[in-house]
């Protein structure tokens, strides 16, 4: 059966057409969007008017490519952004006036739920992983998903949603460019701080943090842009393909490297620079930040790549 999925991120939207049979996914067509809906995101006012316009305008040509497609069904989820947003039902009225597609906001805990099940479709680790701990870094927020998976089932021990995401980060402690050390040193504390706060989460849903981490056995995996845009710079790929970034080993002492080469030069550098998705030149330095803090924080010394995540979940769950 031939069916569509669109996720409504706070930096991106993307959409997947793809053949869904017992279980398992063969993607048709994929379009994505940097349309940064969580841009110029206030309490008071919410999304913004520019970045609802930005942002629904997308959400017209995908809903033209469905049609197109004649696909059997659609999911549209929303994520963090449309969570917080105070006129997030107007948003979904409009897009529902204008395209058709009926978006669910989903919570952090469904988005971590089926990201995991998106990440596990494509994850080629010969036997079951055993205990794993995935990280989904994206515009607005950042999941954390620990698990157990075995041969013939995966087991969530806990989910968390954190307020962590890339937008918000760049848009609150980078004003500069390139961003100054005092900014940078501002912005890697309060993501030490949310770190500091999701171990004792952590521990009062019953979940030990120390537990997951290189020596423990634990595998971290990563997935949405940030990871695979940190994996296709490693790559140096001209192109990106998922085949390559899917399952590829990130080092700690890579990201390090490539925190330290992107923090120093100017947007304009990283515009430059192939393997950075345009529209995330200003974004990768908090994304890369976040996904350091995260290997360091719970002592991994590597991350496994995976190019899927909630798009795919959407279609699984």
């Amino acid at each position: 059966m031939k069916r569509a999925s669109i996720d409504i991120g706070t930096n991106t939207v993307r959409l997947l057409i793809a053949e869904v049979a017992d279980g398992s996914i063969k993607p048709l067509l994929i379009k994505r969007a940097i349309t940064r809906l969580g841009g110029g995101y206030s309490e008071k006012h919410g999304i913004s008017p520019e970045a609802r316009e930005r942002t629904i305008k997308v959400l017209e040509e995908f809903a033209s490519v469905i049609n197109a497609e004649s696909v059997a069904s659609a999911t549209v989820s929303a994520t963090s952004v449309m969570r917080r947003a105070v006129n997030s039902d107007a948003i979904i009225s409009e897009v529902k006036s204008r395209t058709g597609l009926e978006i669910e906001v989903i919570t952090g805990e469904t988005e971590a739920r089926l990201s995991m099940l998106g990440v596990l479709s494509v994850f080629s680790e010969p036997g079951p992983i055993g205990k794993s701990l995935t990280i989904d870094i994206g515009g607005g927020s950042t999941e954390f998903i620990a698990s157990t998976s075995t041969s013939t089932s995966n087991e969530i021990k806990g989910l968390w949603s954190l307020e962590l995401g890339v937008v918000h980060l760049s848009e609150e402690f980078l004003k500069s460019d390139p961003p100054t050390k005092s900014e940078l040193s501002a912005m890697e504390a309060e993501i030490e701080g949310v770190f500091g706060v999701l171990k004792a989460s952590m521990k009062a849903d019953g979940v030990d943090p120390e537990s997951y981490s290189t020596d423990s056995g634990a595998l971290f995996i990563g997935t949405a842009g940030t990871i695979t845009t940190l994996a296709a710079v490693e790559l140096d790929l001209e192109e990106y393909d998922p085949e390559k970034v899917n399952n590829y080993q990130l080092s700690v002492e890579s990201v390090t490297e490539i925190f330290a080469r992107l923090k120093r030069i100017k947007i304009a550098e990283r515009k430059r620079i192939a393997a950075i998705e345009k529209g995330r030149e200003d974004l990768i330095v908090a994304g890369t930040a976040v996904a350091l803090g995260a290997m360091r924080a719970f002592g991994f010394d590597s991350m496994v790549v995976s190019d899927a995540g909630l798009l795919e979940g959407l279609l699984l769950g």
